[in-house]
């Protein structure tokens, strides 16, 4: 498990985080299984690579924020404990606080020159782009029109407006053209089958009904965690301001301790939950519930519509609408992450 989930699991400790009821395993149709298992490989490889730097970027932060605070817990140590002082018997170690304040600086300053000068965010951000649209190079499949020459080896440029897709992702175009043989070959008379149509459309709206209950639950730990860090910073601040009325009245260091540590571990993990934008992709996958539950619904009615007056096209364009929500909020989520690079707090 990585630091930035122990310390979620940590913070998050008797939170209650509701899940939608279970759904049924998507069953792909028969005549996509090849592509699927032909694009599986690389998937995997990108998905393991965005799940690697995802974790070393927000694990970064995260350590970064916590341990400035800790930095300035070691650097206010000495005087709460009264090493500071040339009476007290351990005041020959008093530097080892210094020290342990040099190494935390220290290693602050590793982790922001380690993420920058190896690029994990936007590393993870290419590698997770190039994850999600190969992950969906199946489900775009049918949409294309195989009937004509492919002069765009992208299958995202061929289905959609250059504005709704996430550019740069040259490994999705090698991967489409890779496979551009096996899916003229797989789906030549696919929207002739009325058995692939209904059970291509099942497929898609179980995909849909997974990444709504992944939205869903998304939103309830955004907003759980939201509410856990709000409580502490209140209980921090509420312990400070009487920390500061106390020193008023009696004169003790550690009084010193709490006025100093507190707010600055209460700014640490507030900083912390900016810079993962907790509130906005709260939001946003509060938002998306709703409107994948409404794509859902327009396959289902195309589903209907197909089935009374045999007319492909309401599935054809629902599904594409879904397709093209899903790459809307990875572009969304893409432009909300990148400009949170790691900060040097």
């Amino acid at each position: 498990m990585a630091l930035h989930q122990v310390i979620q699991r940590v913070l998050l400790i008797g939170a209650e985080i509701k899940s939608l009821p279970p759904t049924a395993e998507p069953r792909a149709p028969a005549a996509l299984l090849p592509l699927i298992q032909s694009v599986a490989d690389s998937h995997r490889r990108f998905d393991e690579r965005a799940v690697h730097f995802g974790h070393r970027y927000r694990s970064g932060f995260w350590a970064i924020y916590l341990l400035s605070a800790a930095a300035v817990l070691f650097g206010v140590m000495p005087m709460a404990l009264g090493w500071d002082s040339a009476s007290h018997a351990l005041h020959p170690y008093a530097g080892m606080w210094a020290v342990g304040e040099v190494m935390i600086i220290g290693t602050v300053s590793a982790i922001y020159w380690l993420g920058h000068r190896r690029d994990w965010q936007a590393q993870w951000l290419r590698a997770r782009t190039t994850a999600e649209l190969s992950w969906y190079l199946p489900m775009l499949a049918p949409l294309l029109d195989f009937t004509a020459p492919a002069e765009e080896p992208n299958w995202y440029l061929r289905v959609f407006d250059p504005g709704q897709h996430l550019r740069g992702a040259d490994d999705v175009a090698a991967l489409c053209a890779q496979n551009e043989p096996l899916a003229r070959k797989l789906l030549a008379t696919a929207w002739s089958d009325f058995e692939f149509i209904a059970s291509y459309a099942q497929w898609t709206i179980d995909i849909l009904e997974q990444q709504r209950h992944y939205h869903f639950r998304v939103a309830g730990k955004q907003h759980a965690l939201r509410h856990r860090v709000h409580i502490l910073n209140s209980v921090l601040f509420a312990l400070t301001a009487v920390g500061a009325l106390l020193h008023l009245l009696v004169h003790t260091l550690w009084l010193s301790l709490v006025t100093m540590f507190f707010p600055a571990l209460g700014s640490s993990l507030h900083g912390a939950l900016a810079q993962s934008e907790a509130y906005r992709l709260g939001t946003t996958s509060a938002r998306l519930v709703a409107e994948l539950e409404g794509a859902i619904l327009r396959i289902r009615e195309a589903m209907a519509e197909q089935a009374s007056a045999g007319d492909v096209q309401g599935i054809k364009a629902s599904i594409e609408a879904a397709i093209a929500l899903i790459l809307e909020e990875h572009q969304d989520w893409h432009l909300l992450v990148r400009p949170h690079n790691l900060p040097l707090a």
